[in-house]
């Protein structure tokens, strides 16, 4: 799905029916700045908020989805295309999940590997201490790769809003987490909480 394509065609049936940002923002009971964030391709609206936001554009999900009024030729066959982006994301973010696992493994593994191999055989100070250097690089880079690979599989839900989102790599590294939930102060409604993580925005 194109986002920039979406947002301005937000923007085109909003100015159709002749609403400010605010004044669509008010009728959806969100902030003028969500609305901008969807106009500039910078997100999607959340699946809650699709419906209410079609019924106030005089659009359906689907023209939505597709950014472009459609008829009834094109309707089926972007319907399909729409259902299709969405399970690739989806299949994407699991893949990139399970190279992050992939990755964080042969990372521990080879570090404790180098750090066996200094402890237990015989040999000159500065090579273990090199080995032992070299085992905390190799921890390093690899968390540093498995953490962005990770932040982006996907997104994050807020608990209170249902927005979802991509936060911050200073939120993400930060933020107290479980394996599926991550404490994270949400950008939509500006609260804090244990989001959800999601494979995908819709």
């Amino acid at each position: 799905m194109n986002q920039v394509k979406i947002g301005k065609f937000i923007q085109e049936t909003r100015k159709e029916q002749s609403l400010t940002q605010r004044e669509l923002a008010e009728k959806l009971n969100i902030s003028d700045k969500t609305v901008s964030k969807w106009e500039r391709g910078s997100g999607l609206p959340e699946v809650g908020l699709m419906l209410p936001l079609c019924e106030v554009l005089k659009i359906s999900v689907n023209e939505l989805l597709s950014g472009e009024r459609l008829d009834e030729k094109l309707y089926h066959k972007r319907a399909e295309e729409n259902i299709m982006d969405l399970l690739k994301e989806k299949a994407e973010a699991k893949k990139k999940l399970i190279l992050t696992a992939l990755i964080v493994f042969i990372t521990v593994l080879a570090a404790a590997t180098l750090v066996g191999v200094a402890g237990t055989i015989e040999m000159e100070t500065w090579l273990r201490v090199v080995l032992i250097v070299v085992a905390i690089v190799v921890i390093a880079v690899g968390l540093a790769v498995g953490c962005v690979l990770e932040r982006d599989a996907g997104v994050y839900e807020c608990k209170y809003c249902g927005e979802r989102f991509v936060p911050t790599m200073g939120a993400y590294l930060w933020g107290a987490h479980t394996l599926t939930r991550r404490r994270l102060k949400c950008p939509h409604c500006g609260k804090t909480s244990y989001c959800k993580k999601r494979l995908s925005r819709e």
